[in-house]
């Protein structure tokens, strides 16, 4: 029993005082990317959440998909998903939680964090204050945590902000920005006037199901009584549900910060009024037995402030592909801006504009110019309002927040400041800290002298040479034109056949296509077009391209559109190969082209975009000459990901036993041995509400074994998944070489790896 009298004086709070090596303030997909990504390096990280859950906006809170560069598959941004640890969480949500279920992807999250011994984590727990030694330089953090009524003291060299609206930053006097730049001040095109308003707003979506019985609705006396007040209410459909209602949005007129909770009444006003209408205007049928099964109690947020950092990218970068010395990451979401009124705005609930392919993002925008020892994350960090517009994306920030946890690590070994990771060399030991965990930073390879891999002698039992994508599939009407993406060599000429159908005498338009940049698959270049004379019934085409291709890189065996047309598809699936069409993704702007007004500073171009499986089959063909883009040579290149061309191991499917057999000159001391695979970097998984065909993409190697050269087994793997495997053996081993024994994924995909790296 506690029994405590009346004191007049004023009693404190319980105290904990943390002391770590990084703070960092926000548990979305940013600060947890970071804490895990500084954690397994050996720093002691305590992670700050003002929240129940992790994830943010990802959360079962908020319930908004994971999205990055790959956009819905609805852009030109092939093999984009985002790498290192966002793409692990990805990937094993995929395999625990293909339905989508956000309350599951929470306690994936968690595990993650859990899981990391070096993260202290508070959840319920919110920042308010800071304490600084000096000017620019924060000392600790003050935070409270209302469930157990303690408050917190987190001191630590280096801090963090990825709070989403900067709580750390802005309490700590660094300069930030909130609403749009003018066209003047960057040079940016785009950038909106004030009738399209300057903040992107707040969303707040909700779960319907249905019942076994009639359920009546009487909404709350708030509830919006006109839905003719929302000017798109008829774009409202019964089964939608989650963020499929995105433009829920609003608060852009509104100070986002602080008066967030008038903009939160405001969309359960908009919620409940909808409801109403779903239920009860007549308008629907089959909607007796549906309930309200979930609805958000907080916001999710787009925009506040973004703080100024050593760069503030600005709408050029993302157009134009603008290369930085110091890049840590890519983007490739649309520049997504919305109208500040939101759901009650007469214009289009968001305007998209997309690049030709994906855009280096530079350490210098995650650095404030202001404290010495603060990074900033998520979508805090130094962009204009039209570049954040494209930066602010989850999977985005989760990947550029991994940059931020590495380079807290780097800082502490070396007894320096976030801004000095720019000097002496610093920055080219980041890129390379983050390739090795898988970032794929573009155009930057793993470094050769840190790979051991790269002074064997690699050999294969196979190597896929393509000739021929087997006739072993379904018939593909041309109601759209498609294409094939395949790996060309420079200076080859070029010829295929496929096998159409044709309904009647008609023709069949073939072209030629390759991307202006050689790391883009945006085909604008038509090298050569072809018209061939179709009889009724199936007919073998033979296309014999007179050009040669120009440089290596992806060419597109292009079909035109023909619905009189059917083309024959493979089964066969392969590394590094796809089948793109000129079709429609609405949820991404993607109406087949991009036509943008004259002078926004945005281009126009083609959408070439895959099916989701199981659909997207490759058009099946005979290839002269073969391609022999598969090669173990690849390995070793430095390359995770398909980038100009496969760089990949692709083993023959004939081969029952698919080895590499690694040899060096000498014994080499091997304390890990990490198999790249490949998880498909087209797939956008998203994190909740879609669901995928399967919980494992069909290219990843599932079992293997790696044996000395002797044959003893030094480490099997049955039943993998993940998209990077790691042989640790309790005690480094003195290897001549080893073996690599793999299984083919399935009868109709070869093993592949993309890269193996020996430390």
């Amino acid at each position: 029993m506690i029994v405590e009298t009346f004191n007049k004086e004023k009693r404190n709070s319980k105290t904990i005082e943390l002391v770590c090596d990084l703070g960092i303030t926000g548990g979305g997909t940013a600060g947890v990317c970071a804490a895990i990504t500084a954690a397994r390096k050996g720093i002691k990280v305590v992670l700050i959440q003002d929240r129940p859950v992790l994830g943010g906006n990802a959360s079962s809170e908020v319930r908004l998909w994971i999205l990055g560069a790959t956009s819905h598959m609805g852009n030109n941004n092939r093999w984009s998903r985002e790498g290192g640890v966002i793409n692990e969480i990805l990937v094993e949500n995929l395999y625990r939680n293909p339905e989508g279920n956000a309350v599951i992807f929470d306690t994936v999250l968690l595990e993650k964090v859990l899981n990391e011994e070096n993260i202290t984590l508070l959840l319920n727990t919110s920042v308010y204050d800071v304490t600084k030694s000096g000017d620019t330089k924060i000392e600790s953090l003050k935070a409270f945590n209302s469930q157990n009524s303690t408050e917190y003291i987190v001191k630590a060299p280096l801090f963090c902000d990825a709070s989403g609206d900067g709580i750390v930053a802005f309490k700590a006097g660094a300069s930030f920005r909130m609403g749009a730049e003018s066209k003047e001040e960057f040079g940016e095109l785009f950038a909106p006037d004030k009738s399209y308003g300057e903040l992107l707003g707040h969303s707040m979506y909700f779960y319907s199901k249905e019942t076994s019985k009639p359920v009546k609705y009487i909404p709350p006396s708030y509830a919006l009584k006109d839905i003719t007040t929302i000017p798109r209410y008829k774009a409202i459909g019964k089964d939608d549900k989650g963020c499929r209602f995105w433009w829920f949005e609003y608060g852009g007129r509104h100070d986002t910060i602080h008066d967030t909770e008038d903009i939160k009444y405001e969309l359960w006003k908009v919620i409940y009024g909808v409801w109403d209408y779903i239920k009860n205007s007549g308008d629907f049928e089959g909607v007796e037995n549906m309930t309200l099964e979930w609805v958000a109690t907080v916001p999710g947020k787009r925009e506040s402030r973004r703080f100024e950092g050593l760069y503030m990218m600005k709408q050029q970068d993302i157009i134009e592909q603008k290369k930085f010395d110091d890049a840590i990451a890519f983007g490739g979401w649309a520049i997504d801006l919305h109208p500040a009124d939101g759901v009650y705005s007469e214009l289009s609930g968001c305007t998209q504009w997309h690049s030709k392919g994906i855009y280096d993002i530079p350490y210098r925008s995650f650095v404030s110019k202001d404290i010495d020892n603060l990074f900033l994350a998520g979508r805090i960090i130094s962009a204009t309002h039209v570049a954040f517009g494209s930066t602010r994306v989850m999977a985005t920030t989760g990947f550029c927040a991994q940059a931020v946890g590495m380079a807290a690590v780097m800082c502490l070994e070396n007894n320096i400041n976030p801004a000095e990771i720019l000097e002496n060399g610093h920055i080219k030991r980041l890129q390379n800290e983050l390739n090795v965990i898988g970032q794929s930073i573009l155009n930057i390879p793993i470094q050769e002298e840190s790979n051991l891999f790269n002074s064997a002698k690699v050999e294969a039992t196979s190597n896929l040479v393509l000739s021929e994508i087997p006739f072993n599939g379904d018939w593909f009407q041309l109601n759209i034109s498609a294409a094939q993406m395949l790996p060309l060599k420079e200076d080859e000429k070029y010829s295929f056949k496929v096998l159409a159908k044709a309904e009647e005498t008609t023709s069949l338009i073939v072209e030629l296509r390759t991307s202006e940049k050689v790391e883009n698959y945006t085909p604008e270049i038509i090298l050569e077009t072809q018209e061939f004379k179709l009889k009724e019934g199936e007919q073998t085409v033979e296309i014999n391209f007179s050009k040669e291709f120009p440089k290596e890189q992806y060419g597109f065996v292009t079909f035109l559109s023909n619905e009189k047309v059917k083309l024959k598809t493979s089964n066969q699936r392969y590394t590094g190969v796809m089948s793109v069409f000129n079709g429609v993704n609405k949820a991404v702007s993607n109406n087949g082209k991009q036509v943008p007004p004259a002078n926004i500073g945005v281009d126009t171009f083609e959408f070439w975009t895959p099916h989701r499986r199981p659909n997207g089959e490759n058009i099946a063909m005979i290839i002269t000459p073969e391609i022999e883009s598969f090669n173990c040579k690849n390995l070793g290149n430095g390359f995770v990901r398909p980038n100009k061309t496969v760089n990949a191991w692709v083993a023959d499917l004939n081969d029952e036993n698919p080895t590499l057999k690694v040899i060096w000159d000498e014994e080499k001391n091997i304390s890990e041995i990490k198999l790249f695979l490949d998880p498909d970097y087209d797939h956008p998984m998203e994190s909740t509400l879609m669901g995928h065909p399967e919980d494992v993409v069909p290219f990843c190697i599932r079992n293997y074994v790696i044996k000395d050269l002797e044959g003893e087994v030094l480490h099997k793997v049955e039943s993998n998944y993940q998209t990077i495997d790691i042989f640790k053996p309790e005690k480094p081993l003195n290897l001549k070489g080893f073996i690599v024994e793999a299984e083919h994924p399935s009868e109709d995909v070869p093993a592949a790896i993309f890269e193996i790296l020996c430390q």
